[in-house]
Parts: structure tokens; C-alpha cells; sequence
């Protein structure tokens, strides 16, 4: 399977924030906004593989600055760097003041999918090439990146295997 170019996985996609989209600050409402991030993201994934994918983990999600229902939300996402069968994928949200024009970016997230074949398994996902400086950047410090996850994930199991589930879920 051939390297593809980060561009191959970008996906662009810009919205309104409305009053419903917003909490008690009058915000867009993280939770939301983390929902939008999670699909746009997994488009990305499965325009770089071709496969189905699933979420392996939300690696970071930075709140920079506030969107406001004056701005419009601008979501751009690419995969940034593989391992044998996951995919890292980098989100861009970009606020725009509708009125005034000012343009700030307002979060950064980074998630982690697994491609999977047609028995559910783990397949093989193509290098990635970046070209610009963004991406170059991004590909450069991402073994790092994929290395604390791995420790963060034995830490979690670790916890996990010490916690109880003995609530009733009724």
C-alpha cells in the first residue's frame, strides 16, 4: 500500500454556532463541540484507510478561546501520522467573528482510529507524507505523542483493573 499526503485525508467544514449549540456562558457547548470533532476526525481516518474505523481514544482536546453565537466554526482535520493500523489525526477549530472578521483558533484536538477489515480486525493503514509546515511539524513530534499514549492507556487498564462494578446499573 502506497503513502498517501496528508491532504488526501483533509475534510473542511464550517457552520453557524446557534443558541441552542450554547451553554449557561453563552458558548458553544464543549460537549458539542466534541462531538463534531470525534466525526470530522473519523472522516479523515477513513478517507486516509478506505476502511471503517472506530475511535481508539480523544488524545487531547485544548479549549484556546471562547466561540460565540457572533462567529462562525471552522473544522479542519488530517491525518498526521500511522502506526500499522492507527491513524492520528490532528483538528483544527477556527472561530470567525461574522461581524468584524477576526479569525483566532479557539481549540486544537488530536485523536487516535483504528482501521479495521471486513472481520472487525486491526488493518493495515498507509504511511502518511506531509508537506506543509503544519504538517511537518505535527508528523515530527507525533512518536512522542504515540508513545505517552501508550503509557496513558496501561495507566487507565491499570486503574481499571482496580475499580469496582459491583452499582446496580437499575
Amino acid at each position: 500500500m502506497e503513502a498517501k499526503y496528508c491532504r488526501e485525508s483533509r475534510v473542511i467544514r464550517t457552520s453557524r454556532v446557534f443558541p441552542n449549540d450554547v451553554n449557561n456562558h453563552n458558548t458553544l457547548f464543549g460537549g458539542k463541540l466534541m462531538s463534531d470533532v470525534d466525526q470530522i476526525a473519523s472522516i479523515s481516518a477513513a478517507c486516509h484507510s478506505r476502511r471503517e474505523c472506530v475511535t481508539a481514544s480523544t488524545d487531547s482536546v485544548d479549549f484556546l478561546y471562547p466561540i460565540r453565537t457572533s462567529d462562525s466554526v471552522c473544522f479542519e482535520s488530517y491525518v498526521t501520522w500511522t502506526g500499522t493500523s492507527s491513524m492520528e489525526v490532528f483538528v483544527k477549530i477556527v472561530a470567525e467573528d461574522l461581524k468584524s472578521g477576526e479569525r483566532r483558533i479557539a481549540t486544537t484536538a488530536l485523536l487516535t482510529f483504528v482501521a479495521l477489515d471486513q472481520d472487525k480486525r486491526p488493518a493495515y493503514v498507509p504511511n502518511v507524507i506531509p508537506e506543509t509546515e503544519e504538517e511537518k511539524k505535527l508528523h515530527e513530534t507525533a512518536q512522542e505523542r504515540a508513545r505517552e499514549r501508550k503509557e496513558r492507556k496501561q495507566k487507565s487498564k491499570k486503574l481499571a483493573a482496580f475499580l469496582t462494578t459491583n452499582h446496580s446499573l437499575c
